[in-house]
């Protein structure tokens, strides 16, 4: 019998956005965009074009940029959304608009204020405008699993009969459990007349820490043929459902599911490392796939069986979904081809020669400060490489802090505002505080410290460490992430990432909180 395709349709750009400081600039945004092509995802959600200018001129430059997959807006079903996502997807090679709007009563009523008739009639004139500009459509009723089923089934026979060509039923706020909610998916394409006209969808959050199990069970049970998700499970709450589980469960368990995905799982873990260098947000040790690990037996029972037969303990092999058997690739002999090929091998292009030159000048200068360069080195040289191509406002220049048991730790701070050199210096309670301090004395952000985190990049006592700081002022909340074998280098760096973010009036925009 033949298989079945699943489209992934990834959100990381857009609901993976919706995380706490999560928000991207319009280059990340393409970087992950590219990066999801290389994957080969089918439908890349690049934004809210009408959320802000900011997410508008990045779907258009998503769109400009990749060309073997569908890029999509979101839009709430209104027609300025609509109109200013079809604007935003003009360059694309392929492209969709995204529809929403709220189906349960609860929505309806208390945020909507509207009647079930005035959102079935908004609905439809939605679709109308919609397929003015594109042929694929897809349509989203908002918190549609806690909607009343009867009035469901009307909603979306009239949105297909108006011409949407994918149908998605977003479990809004994770409030599902896998078997009703495959069940609703399998009756709403049963009792709908004309629901073989279109695709149907999941979009499930991770609220009960269900995601991948209800999307599974809505393609399974439900008959689903496209799953919404981001990678690492990034989004706003407990996050959605995490692509590399779905890519994965179907691909191991193709004896059960019986589906086929495009996916490329080499560049799976290529993919999450971007993203969570990007974006902040660690990935746990023992995260499915892409955590440290997730291929790592500690068990001597387990250790004994994965050597005589890999497949006594593993499901999957490590190298199938982008680890590298050879971790160890570079040291500081090495040279610009060495590093080039390097790169090549982990699926990683660089945009021009100046590119490829800024990030060999950080691999030689972190070969001087560690003996051994691991992929995990390389994927953040990189990040910081292309982070540091903005006019930032804030530049680490150097750092010296001294501490001392039974003395209070000091830290003094170079650094570059708007292109001018200032120094200065603080106390704190730590040398990690004494540093933050001291870029205070001459930022004054008035920002509030939310989050602080640190991440051994790689292992051994000569990794580079990976610190995160999320910053709020003024309801913005921003990340920002620096590497460096110096834990309180990188400290400094994180930090001034995160005040560049404040400082950038291009980087302002309002998520679309409400959205599915």
């Amino acid at each position: 019998m033949a298989m079945d395709k699943l489209i992934i349709f990834d959100t990381t750009l857009r609901d993976g956005e919706q995380s706490p400081g999560a928000s991207m600039s319009k280059d990340e945004k393409v970087r992950i965009a590219r990066q999801l092509e290389r994957l080969h995802v089918d439908v890349i959600e690049a934004g809210f074009a009408a959320s802000s200018p900011g997410d508008f001129a990045a779907i258009q430059a998503v769109a400009a940029a990749v060309k073997d997959a569908t890029i999509c807006s979101l839009a709430r079903a209104n027609e300025y959304d609509i109109t200013q996502a079809a604007k935003a997807l003009e360059g694309a090679n392929s492209k969709r608009i995204h529809t929403f709007i709220a189906t349960s009563a609860l929505h309806m009523e208390k945020k909507l204020r509207m009647t079930p008739e005035q959102v079935m009639e908004q609905a439809i004139a939605s679709i109308r405008l919609a397929r003015q500009f594109t042929d694929d459509i897809e349509f989203s009723p908002e918190d549609g699993y806690r909607s009343d089923p009867e009035f469901l089934y009307r909603v979306l026979e009239a949105v297909i009969r108006e011409g949407a060509t994918t149908i998605n039923v977003p479990d809004t706020v994770g409030y599902a459990v896998p078997e009703l909610y495959g069940q609703f998916i399998l009756d709403l394409r049963q009792k709908i007349p004309n629901s073989d006209k279109a695709i149907w969808s999941v979009h499930c959050h991770n609220d009960l820490g269900l995601g991948v199990a209800n999307s599974l069970a809505g393609i399974h049970i439900g008959g689903a043929r496209q799953v919404e998700c981001t990678i690492n499970g990034l989004g706003e709450r407990a996050g959605n459902t995490s692509l590399e589980e779905i890519v994965m469960a179907v691909k191991t368990r193709r004896d059960f599911y019986n589906l086929q995905v495009g996916i490329d799982a080499t560049q799976i873990v290529s993919s999450s490392k971007m993203v969570s260098q990007i974006t902040g947000f660690v990935v746990q040790p023992n995260k499915a796939v892409v955590g440290a690990n997730a291929f790592a037996h500690a068990s001597g029972i387990h250790q004994d069986g994965v050597l005589k037969a890999r497949d006594t303990y593993e499901i999957m092999r490590a190298e199938d979904v982008g680890w590298s058997a050879n971790k160890i690739v570079l040291g500081k002999l090495s040279g610009r081809n060495a590093f080039k090929q390097r790169l090549q091998e982990l699926g990683v292009s660089m945009d021009s020669e100046v590119d490829l030159n800024a990030a060999f000048t950080r691999f030689k200068s972190l070969a001087d400060q560690k003996s051994e360069i691991f992929d995990e080195d390389i994927m953040s040289i990189l990040s910081n490489s292309q982070q540091q191509q903005g006019a930032d406002f804030y530049r680490f220049v150097s750092l010296s802090q001294h501490s001392e048991t039974g003395e209070v730790p000091r830290a003094k701070i170079v650094l570059q505002m708007g292109g001018i050199e200032q120094s200065s210096s603080s106390e704190g309670n730590g040398p990690v505080d004494a540093t933050l301090n001291a870029i205070e004395v001459q930022a004054q952000s008035g920002a509030e410290l939310l989050l602080y985190s640190v991440n051994a990049i790689t292992a051994g006592t000569q990794s580079q460490g990976e610190v995160t700081v999320r910053l709020t002022r003024a309801g913005r909340v921003v990340n920002g992430v620096g590497t460096d074998p110096d834990i309180v280098a990188a400290s400094a760096k994180a930090y001034l990432a995160a005040l560049n973010r404040l400082h950038d009036p291009a980087g302002e925009k309002i998520n679309a909180q409400m959205a599915p």
